[in-house]
C-alpha cells in the first residue's frame, strides 16, 4: 500500500506545479501585450479584384402593350365578334353598333362622289357621264334595298330553335334567299346551305363565310345550338323594319335616273367651270370621308394583337364613347416599371443589365436590360422617384402582369482594382481615411474612394497598396 500512495502523492504534486506554470505563463502574456501594449489591434488586407455597383429598387411586371377601347359613338350594339380571353389580331372587328344607315349614307356619298369626279368630263361625254352616275345610284340604292336587316327566320314548326347571327353585307346582286340546315358532325353541329349558294361548314361563334356574298353566319354560345333546325335567309327580307324605306329610297333612284338622263339630253353641250368642278368633288370626297369616319366610330377594331382580357360590349346594350368595354393585352411579353429615387436615377443609363427575382418564382433569377428611363419626375406624396423600364431577356410563359420584381441594376463594373470593406474606412470632416501600425503606433492614411458594391466593399482609388495591412476599425470579418 505503501508504494500506491507514494505515487498519488507524486501525481497531485505534479499537477500543483503545471498549475502554477501556467499562472505565470499567463501573467507573462497580460503584462508583456496587454498592459504594455494597453490595445489587442485586428488587421485586414487590401486585396485586388473586381467590384460591382448596383441600383436595388422594386417594381412590377407590366405588358409591353395593353390597350382599353370603347365605341366613337354613341348607339346600339348590333354585334359581337370575340368574348374574354379570345386571340385576337390587329384590324380585327371585335363589335359594332347598328349601322344600316351609315352604310346607305356611304353609297349615297360614294354615289355623290362619283357624280362629282365624272362631271368633270367634257360636256360632249355629259350625257354618258350622267346615266352613269345614275346608274351608280339606282345600284347603290338596290344594294342598300338587298341588305334590309338579314336575319335567319325559322321554317315551318322549327320556331323553337335559336338561329344562328347573320352579319355581314350581300354584295351580290341577285334576289332569293338561302335554305339553312344543322346536323351532326364530328366536330360538332354543323350547317348545309343551299339556294343562292351552296356548301357547307362547322357552326361557331366565329363568323364564318356564307358563299361568296359578303354574308357571315355565326352562333351565340350563349344559346342552345341544335341539329335538325332549318332556316331562311330571304334577299331582300321584306318582313324587315327598314324594307319599305330602302325600296321607297329605290323606286325614288329609279325616277329621279329618269329625269337626269333626260335633263342631261336636254343640256347637252353645257358643263361647270372646272373651278366648280374641281370643289365639287372635294366636297363629295369629305362626304365620304365623314361617313367612313362614323362608321369607324361604330365598331371597336383591335389595334393590336393579344388577348382580350375585358369583354363588355353586349348585343342591345346602349354604348357611349366614354364607356371603356374591351382591353387586349399584347401577347409579344412583359417588362418591369420600378421607381428609381433622385438619388440613384443619375448612375443609371440606357443598356444597364439587370438581374431580377421574382416573388412568384422563389430561387429563380431573370436577366433584362435598361430600355426607358423616364425624363420626368413622378410625384406621390412629396417622394419624387423616376419611370424606368426593364426588359426580359426571353419570354417567359409563366409571367402575368402585376408581379412583384426585385430589380438590381448594374450601373458600373471595375476590374482589378484595390478593394476594401466599408468596416475598414473611416471619415471626418477632413476626408476618408484608412488607420495602419507603425512601430506599435496608429497611423492615419487618407484615401480617395471609388465605387461602392452591395456587399459593402469599396474600391480604393489611392492612398493604399496591394496586400497593405489596415486596422479592422469595425472589427468584422470577411
Amino acid at each position: 500500500m505503501r508504494p500506491i500512495f507514494f505515487t498519488l502523492r507524486n501525481l497531485i504534486r505534479s499537477k500543483i506545479v503545471i498549475g502554477v506554470i501556467v499562472v505565470l505563463v499567463l501573467g507573462a502574456v497580460y503584462f508583456l501585450f496587454i498592459r504594455h501594449s494597453g490595445t489587442a489591434y485586428q488587421f485586414i488586407g487590401v486585396t485586388r479584384g473586381s467590384i460591382v455597383e448596383t441600383v436595388s429598387v422594386t417594381g412590377n411586371t407590366t405588358p409591353e402593350q395593353s390597350v382599353s377601347l370603347a365605341f366613337g359613338s354613341s348607339g346600339i350594339v348590333s354585334h359581337t365578334y370575340s368574348s374574354l380571353g379570345k386571340q385576337v389580331h390587329a384590324g380585327q372587328v371585335l363589335a359594332e353598333q347598328n349601322m344600316s344607315d351609315l352604310v346607305a349614307q356611304l353609297h349615297n356619298a360614294q354615289a355623290g362622289l362619283t357624280i362629282a369626279e365624272q362631271n368633270t368630263s367634257t360636256s360632249k361625254n355629259n350625257l354618258a357621264n350622267v346615266t352613269a352616275e345614275q346608274n351608280t345610284l339606282v345600284a347603290n340604292a338596290y344594294n342598300t334595298l338587298l341588305n334590309s336587316s338579314l336575319s335567319a327566320e325559322a321554317v315551318g314548326d322549327n320556331s323553337g330553335y335559336d338561329a344562328p347571327t347573320v352579319s355581314g353585307t350581300y354584295t351580290c346582286s341577285q334576289e332569293g334567299s338561302y335554305n339553312l340546315k344543322t346536323y351532326n358532325s364530328t366536330g360538332g353541329i354543323s350547317l348545309s346551305y343551299s339556294g343562292l349558294e351552296g356548301g357547307a361548314f362547322l357552326l361557331t361563334d366565329i363568323p364564318r363565310p356564307l358563299g361568296k356574298c359578303g354574308i357571315y353566319l355565326s352562333f351565340d354560345k350563349t344559346k342552345t345550338l341544335q341539329a335538325g333546325a332549318e332556316f331562311n335567309i330571304t334577299i331582300p327580307n321584306k318582313n324587315a323594319i327598314n324594307y319599305n324605306l330602302n325600296n321607297n329610297n329605290y323606286q325614288l333612284a329609279l325616277k329621279t335616273q329618269d329625269k337626269a338622263i333626260a335633263d342631261a339630253e336636254a343640256n347637252a353641250g353645257t358643263a361647270d367651270s372646272s373651278l366648280l368642278a374641281d370643289a365639287k368633288i372635294a366636297q363629295a370626297q369629305a362626304s365620304v370621308d365623314s361617313v367612313t369616319a362614323k362608321i369607324k366610330d361604330a365598331q371597336i377594331i383591335a389595334p393590336i394583337s393579344g388577348t382580350v382580357t375585358q369583354f363588355d360590349a353586349k348585343v342591345g346594350q346602349l354604348a357611349s364613347p366614354n364607356m371603356s368595354l374591351v382591353s387586349i393585352m399584347s401577347k409579344d411579353g412583359y417588362e418591369v416599371d420600378a421607381g428609381v429615387a433622385e438619388t440613384d436615377i443619375g448612375k443609371i443609363v440606357l443598356g444597364d443589365t439587370a438581374t431580377m427575382t421574382l416573388d412568384a418564382f422563389p430561387n429563380e433569377t431573370f436577366a433584362g436590360v435598361v430600355f426607358y428611363v423616364a425624363p420626368a419626375e413622378t410625384n406621390r406624396e412629396g417622394v419624387i422617384t423616376y419611370l424606368v423600364k426593364i426588359s426580359f431577356d426571353k419570354i417567359d410563359a409563366r409571367l402575368k402582369s402585376g408581379l412583384t420584381a426585385n430589380v438590381a441594376i448594374e450601373t458600373k463594373h471595375k476590374d482589378g482594382v484595390l478593394i476594401l470593406p466599408q468596416y475598414a474606412i473611416l471619415q471626418n470632416d477632413q476626408g476618408t481615411f484608412v488607420e495602419t501600425l507603425e512601430n506599435n503606433k496608429v497611423k492615419q492614411n487618407s484615401v480617395t474612394l471609388g465605387i461602392t458594391d452591395q456587399k459593402g466593399n469599396v474600391e480604393v482609388v489611392s492612398g493604399v497598396t496591394e496586400g497593405e495591412q489596415v486596422l479592422n476599425i469595425g472589427l468584422k470579418t470577411q
